[in-house]
């Protein structure tokens, strides 16, 4: 009698290459990452070319265009616009980065034990995760926001991450329900190995793709939020971001006087960052995923 063929992974090392091969070779994924590194280069860089000199000061004659002197020319009330683009970059960025991360660590933790343990952890965690799911999060996040006293990206970023993550915390329950009973799974169970180690050794390496895709997908979401709640006059209470300039560009009429160089940017760079993400995100499904694969 034969024994039966046991289940046999490829090489990390040779799904790196294969990936790697075929993501420089995506459109999709190198133009979106493109413009992300971009204006994250910019958020990082400009503030430091720029100086010292703060967002809001006042340095020029009010409802100037844009020229060689101010690239985005001016607001009604003499503040330079570029300067608040790129420092308001980095608020979005910063925003984006912690408030989808944390809903990506969450998810991950919520998501790998009742996919993993099933029976009772299983059915509490996915009761939570509904419960979560059918709260209105907008709604939430502007009671509570409305509610604080000084409110600043730490803040922002904590309260969308511990709001945003139910879905991919499904999402990754779904596939760690189909990893745990695979054949290496099973000889790391009958190795010793704990819970632990079983979900950081054997499946979150097999699902390291995804989860990658699932943090972009939360980081573009925490970019939207944060920027509704700013343009709607409940982001941070100190700095500039992007939604806050839409917000302020709005409250003092920049539609109606022409200046339209106030809120095509801080708009067209939120379209441009949560569009880019997603493009990418397609790319990177191209890329990882076999069956749709280009040549």
């Amino acid at each position: 009698m034969t024994a039966a063929p046991t289940e046999t992974r490829p090489e990390p090392r040779v799904v790196r290459r294969e990936a790697l091969h075929f993501a420089v070779r995506n459109g999709k994924l190198v133009t979106g990452f493109a413009v992300v590194l971009v204006l994250l280069l910019t958020g990082l860089l400009g503030p430091l070319l720029l100086g010292s000199a703060p967002p809001n000061e006042y340095v020029a004659a009010p409802m100037l265009p844009p020229s060689a002197e101010h690239w985005f020319g001016t607001t009604t009330f003499g503040q330079d616009v570029f300067t608040q683009f790129v420092h308001g970059l980095r608020t979005t960025f910063a925003v984006g980065a912690l408030g989808g991360g944390i809903a990506a660590l969450i998810a991950m933790v919520v998501g790998f034990t009742a996919g993993y343990r099933g029976g009772l952890p299983d059915e509490a965690l996915t009761m939570l995760t509904n419960v979560i799911l059918v709260i209105p999060t907008l709604a939430v996040l502007l009671v509570v926001n409305a509610y604080l006293g000084v409110r600043g990206v730490a803040v922002q970023g904590l309260f969308i991450g511990l709001t945003s993550w139910p879905w991919a915390a499904r999402a990754i329950r779904a596939q760690t329900f189909s990893l745990r009973t695979r054949d290496f799974v099973d000889l790391a169970r009958l190795s010793g190995l704990g819970t632990g180690r079983i979900i950081a050794r054997e499946i979150a390496p097999n699902m390291s793709s995804y989860l990658f895709m699932t943090f972009i997908l939360l980081f573009g979401g925490s970019v939207l939020i944060a920027s509704s709640l700013d343009f709607i006059g409940l982001g941070p209470t100190e700095g500039v971001s992007l939604g806050l300039m839409l917000q302020n560009a709005t409250q003092w009429s920049a539609l109606q006087l022409g200046l339209w160089w106030w809120f095509v940017p801080p708009g067209a760079a939120i379209t441009a960052v949560v569009g880019a993400l997603y493009v990418a995100n397609v790319g990177l499904d191209e890329v990882f995923n076999p069956k749709l694969r280009t040549t």
